[in-house]
């Protein structure tokens, strides 16, 4: 397969010519520097109307992803925690979900343009997600904005887009580490901070929660999906294999409680489950 670097998109006043590849638009959108710009333009790009060359490569550009100089990014030991109980704490958790969305449209938009060769539904299934995760973002970017606050007025770390950074060389340890593992923390986490704003009396952000928390369910699962496949390809045990990365990609280890409803819901296996509850 061939490298080319990336070219801009070719808009054509022939509309029965398509428009750049979808995994090429991804690469587009991931240099996108506003979070905000990035996710109306995921939301719009009619997709419809995009090739898909599942076998290009490109060289990497620099600089990725693309976002903004604020918020400042700080190692997670620095981030305060604030009672959220104050207006002050509330807008400060809601500001840590609507960084962790805006990771979480790069790392779906990194997922498709990075790695070739993975089937067409490989590439769709991404595409959705990386659309639902703007969504996500826009949701929480709006309620924080309801509280008087904007995306960067506070600190956030950068451990998503850390664990991107260490497995884009192989889009097995990408799926087993990322959307299995990290976001995967997210089934956990969630049920517990929507609590944690219901007890305070916010409806709308607990609303909100409760659309991610279903969304989050079905991107777990493709992470199942397609890291399962590619063991299949690879001949190699799912479980076995797992361990391997984690250990060689020095994965964080998993810490109950574990959310074993939707884990199982997103397609963790009886026995995935049962090595978790021995773990935490």
């Amino acid at each position: 397969m061939n490298r080319v670097p990336p070219s801009p998109s070719r808009a054509s006043t022939d509309t029965a010519m398509p428009l750049a590849c979808l995994r090429l638009q991804s690469l587009r959108l991931l240099q996108i520097k506003s979070p905000h710009h990035k996710a109306e333009q995921v939301l719009a790009l009619q997709t419809e109307q995009c090739a898909l060359d599942t076998q290009a490569m490109w060289s990497e550009p620099g600089d990725l992803p693309g976002r903004p100089d604020r918020p400042v990014l700080v190692h997670p030991s620095q981030l305060k925690t604030r009672a959220v109980g104050t207006l002050l704490g509330r807008a400060s958790l809601i500001h840590a979900l609507t960084h962790i969305e805006s990771n979480a449209i790069n790392l779906a938009l990194d997922m498709l343009w990075r790695f070739a060769g993975m089937p067409p539904d490989f590439y769709q299934d991404w595409w959705r997600v990386a659309q639902e995760e703007a969504l996500h973002f826009t949701m929480l970017n709006a309620h924080l904005t309801s509280l008087g606050f904007a995306y960067g007025d506070f600190p956030a770390h950068d451990g998503l887009w850390d664990m991107a950074e260490r497995t884009k060389d192989d889009v097995m340890a990408r799926l087993a580490l990322v959307p299995r593992t990290l976001e995967a923390r997210g089934l956990d986490a969630t049920p517990a901070v929507r609590n944690r704003l219901v007890s305070v009396g916010d409806q709308a952000g607990a609303g909100i929660l409760d659309i991610i928390l279903r969304d989050e369910i079905g991107h777990v699962a493709i992470g199942n999906r397609w890291y399962r496949y590619l063991c299949t390809q690879r001949q190699l045990d799912p479980v076995e294999e797992y361990k391997n990365l984690t250990l060689r990609y020095r994965a964080p280890l998993l810490k109950g409680p574990f959310n074993i409803e939707a884990r199982r819901k997103a397609g963790f296996t009886d026995t995935e489950l049962a090595l978790l509850e021995t773990t935490g």
